[in-house]
């Protein structure tokens, strides 16, 4: 008798990005509730699961979701509007504009459109540092996307929200509260923007707090080379020094960026267990410099990828990242210093660790969230398919990406969204700006 399926993924050539590497040519893998029940032949599955739903995957390739470990979904209202400028440049801009044009009902909307480009790149999670968290996750939530995020720090005169500092740690510490209630076993998030916005003492506070609720800690750190001049002159210490200094490193906190380090501050990174996010469009685009990759992962840190913003990298494209990660630390003069199969984990089995989630997501495995895509490899610049990992990091495109599948759900079908109401969307958008 056949052991019942919601879907049944089949036909495909299947990247299960697990600690083996895994490839299954003319897979399949079964879905229940959600949750991942079986990866295998697809004629071996066929006879063993009668499945409610299924997608055809033959001729393209299955693996698990993208992860986008750092960025700011609702600047894709400000898309376009800060380009060739430094890092500190941009920050002034885009600071001012944000008290000026965000709204709850703003971010939900500019949160849409980030949801469906992220869709339709084959991004099934994201964790998203921004104001108005909560009208994000209700416009994921109804699109049934997987999205990280909570209460933002910023000591800035005048808030985008209107909470002051001093009124922050009250309203998280509900928020926080509140999400572990009604939420059990997903994992909390709590942001502090930075060591050049926020005191040490604030830091220290949100941090507690963070670990009180054994949320993640998620901050900007390092950027660039003036980011921290800055905090060495205000604080006497590097910011990776300083939040080794204040306890805020540790297997609970993702630094974002992390490009201006130290060889001690590698080494402290890898030995609190501190991971880190990638960003490498947006740091190439800023001009803030190439983090040191190839050391961070000779050290032992986990590193995921992260696009930023969509006004500091202009798309939400993990695949894009993932072939600037594979390509940019070989300028060095090594051609290993970033292999494709690494930049590929990257952005799916490192991703969900940084996260803190690797036991639930990153991998297609038995146990695991059905958080999946399917790659149309019917395409000549994706063909022959020789090595997987070499077509993923320098051939496909996100356009390729036909089938994204989030917590078991099909989010869009052959090319098409199934869950949001696209052109609507952008139309919400075009008329904010």
């Amino acid at each position: 008798m056949s052991e019942r399926a919601d879907l049944l993924v089949h036909g495909g050539d299947v990247l299960t990005v697990d600690e083996a590497g895994t490839f299954v040519r003319s897979g399949a893998l079964a879905v229940r509730d959600g949750e991942i029940v079986a990866v295998g032949p697809t004629e071996e599955l066929r006879r063993r699961y009668a499945a409610a739903d299924t997608l055809d995957a033959t001729g393209s390739l299955v693996l698990p979701g993208l992860v986008n470990t750092h960025t700011h979904l609702a600047m894709t209202l400000l898309r376009g509007r800060a380009d060739d400028v430094t890092l500190q440049g941009f920050l002034e801009r885009v600071v001012r504009w944000e008290a000026e044009l965000l709204s709850a009902k703003n971010v939900a909307a500019a949160v849409r459109v980030a949801v469906a480009e992220s869709v339709r790149a084959g991004v099934t999670s994201a964790l998203d540092m921004y104001w108005f968290h909560e009208a994000a996750e209700r416009v994921a939530r109804e699109a049934g996307w997987r999205l990280h995020t909570g209460p933002t720090f910023m000591d800035v005169p005048d808030p985008a929200d209107g909470i002051a500092y001093e009124d922050r740690l009250e309203w998280a510490h509900r928020d926080l509260a509140d999400r572990v209630s009604t939420r059990p076993g997903t994992r909390p998030v709590l942001f502090a923007h930075s060591t050049y916005t926020l005191s040490p003492d604030q830091l220290t506070d949100i941090g507690a707090l963070a670990r009180e609720f054994g949320a993640l800690l998620h901050l900007h750190a390092a950027e660039n080379a003036t980011e921290v001049a800055t905090v060495e002159v205000r604080h006497g210490r590097r910011p990776v020094e300083l939040l080794d200094s204040l306890g805020l490193l540790g297997p609970d906190v993702l630094l974002a960026h992390a490009v201006d380090l130290t060889g001690p501050e590698v080494a402290a990174l890898a030995r609190t267990g501190t991971s880190v996010a990638h960003c490498p469009v947006s740091n190439l685009k800023l001009g803030c410099g190439i983090a040191p990759v190839p050391r961070l992962l000779s050290a032992g840190v986990t590193v995921g990828l992260g696009t930023d913003g969509a006004v500091s990298s202009n798309t939400l494209d993990v695949l894009g990242a993932v072939r600037q990660a594979a390509l940019l630390h070989k300028a060095a003069g090594d051609p290993t210093a970033v292999g494709a199969e690494q930049a590929v984990r990257m952005a799916t089995l490192e991703g969900a660790r940084a996260l803190g989630l690797g036991d639930h997501l990153g991998s297609l495995e038995p146990g695991k969230r059905a958080d999946l895509i399917v790659l149309d490899l019917n395409a000549p610049h994706l063909r022959p398919l020789h090595d997987p990992w070499s077509t993923l990091a320098y051939a496909a495109h996100s356009a390729d990406v036909r089938d994204t599948v989030v917590d078991g759900r099909i989010l869009m079908r052959d090319r098409a969204l199934t869950t949001l109401d696209e052109a609507a969307a952008l139309a919400d958008l075009e008329a904010l700006v």
